[in-house]
């Protein structure tokens, strides 16, 4: 069995669904067909744009290459989660810590796959890498902006508590560890329910793609629950070193709680 080949024809009868999306917001009035028309655009824009980039550098086969189309990926993540909360840090410390966090994610759980289970040669194949990479970096984002959202927002919510069990003598980490908690298990609920629903409720997308494409489904699920184990970890990571982080950033050497490093 071979993979199957689109034609424009074949994307524009699907694209007709969003035309329908589109109809829907107008007779409804839901205010919502320009953003749905603009997105639309934007999508295939934006995937037409990566497949001819990704083309290129499948071509080139170089380790440099990449290594910069990963992270330019994990940097453009890295930005997205510290601008998506509502609280945001002054300056640049958001995007530091959020960049060095989706960079450690990222290398670490694309590494452990790439030197044990997948062993592409050469190693940095990019049919490999930038593929897998680009995967976790999905479950990055999620992870990231929720634990992060969560933590500065309640923060904000909890100051008066906090505040109060410092000037009772309690040190900052003890204060702040309830919310760390709920902010790193608030940041892996997603590939929890991922993981929980994944064969009964739905077939991720990886294996969906693979069955397509010809391979077993046996091997197909092998490579999916492969997946999942590495989007569970690196969701792991991202969360706790973003909470972490945050909260180091939100102290000083006085056990303060510096709110006053937030945007107002």
């Amino acid at each position: 069995m071979t993979a199957v080949i689109l034609t424009p024809w074949d994307l524009a009868l699907a694209g007709s669904l969003v035309v329908l999306d589109a109809g829907l917001s107008v007779a409804l009035r839901l205010q919502l067909h320009r953003q749905i028309v603009w997105a639309s655009l934007r999508m295939i824009v934006q995937l037409v744009a990566v497949g001819y980039l990704l083309r290129f550098v499948f071509r080139l086969n170089h380790p440099a290459a990449t290594l910069a189309i990963v992270m330019v990926m994990a940097l453009i993540a890295a930005r997205e989660i510290a601008t998506r909360p509502k609280q945001r840090f002054i300056g640049h410390a958001g995007y530091l810590l959020t960049g060095v966090s989706v960079v450690l994610a990222t290398f670490v759980t694309a590494a452990l796959a790439l030197a044990t289970a997948i062993r592409p040669t050469p190693w940095y194949d990019p049919h490999y890498a930038i593929p897998l990479a680009g995967i976790i970096l999905g479950a990055v984002l999620n992870s990231g902006s929720i634990t992060l959202d969560n933590l500065l927002g309640g923060l904000k919510r909890e100051r008066m508590t906090i505040e109060a069990q410092l000037g009772l003598g309690y040190s900052f980490a003890a204060a702040t560890t309830p919310l760390l908690r709920d902010s790193i298990r608030r940041g892996l609920l997603p590939i929890v329910n991922q993981m929980s629903a994944a064969g009964i409720i739905t077939l991720p997308g990886i294996m969906t793609g693979q069955i397509i494409a010809g391979m077993d489904p046996v091997d197909a699920v092998k490579y999916q629950i492969l997946l999942m184990f590495l989007l569970a970890g690196s969701s792991g990571i991202t969360a706790l070193s973003i909470a972490f982080l945050a909260l180091r950033r939100l102290t000083d050497d006085r056990q303060r709680l510096r709110l006053d490093r937030l945007k107002t």
